[in-house]
């Protein structure tokens, strides 16, 4: 498995090995032990599925807070997203900060999001799935989100319009976000 870490700390980009023939490939999708050498050390309890049917669909940026704060390990089916997250952890010296990583069912790379991140995706195709493994159940009560379009974070979407739900064109900036739970 290859293993590609970024200057923040934290999240992981692996790309497990896909063995292949005339009949098609084979891979191990999540293999603990590889994971945990890797640096993943969440226990897993709820995998997700998403199917986004138009390209420039925009789902995020979404978090869990305490108790129930969610890592996640993402990877793509179908198509292909680009994949954002950005550094919520007060403390941390990249707070604010934001990675992005082309994620599709080519490249089979996953995303490793620790706790402590906003996650979200723009889909570059049509009919794209994303699963992904989250560590902690949902939890509405714990349920939050950054606007995708926050200045502040200067996230380049690709996109001036994307396709978004109506819960996430009304997430607060994280300024907002950081002064509503002062």
């Amino acid at each position: 498995m290859q293993v590609e870490r970024f200057e923040i700390e934290g999240p992981r980009l692996l790309t497990p090995a896909y063995l292949g023939d005339a009949r098609g490939w084979f891979a191990e999708t999540y293999n603990e032990k590889k994971w945990r050498d890797a640096g993943v050390f969440d226990n897993f309890v709820q995998d997700n599925q998403s199917l986004s049917t138009q390209i420039g669909t925009l789902r995020g940026l979404h978090f869990q807070i305490e108790p129930h704060a969610q890592a996640k390990l993402l990877h793509v089916v179908a198509g292909e997203i680009m994949d954002v997250i950005v550094d919520i952890r007060p403390s941390s010296t990249t707070f604010g900060q934001h990675l992005s990583v082309v994620l599709n069912s080519v490249n089979h790379a996953q995303l490793y999001v620790p706790k402590g991140f906003a996650h979200g995706f723009i889909t570059r195709t049509k009919n794209t799935e994303v699963c992904y493994k989250v560590s902690d159940f949902y939890a509405p009560d714990q349920d939050r989100g950054l606007i995708w379009n926050d200045i502040d974070l200067n996230i380049n979407w690709g996109h001036s319009n994307p396709e978004l739900s109506e819960k996430d064109r009304n997430l607060p900036t994280l300024a907002q976000y950081l002064k509503d739970i002062s």
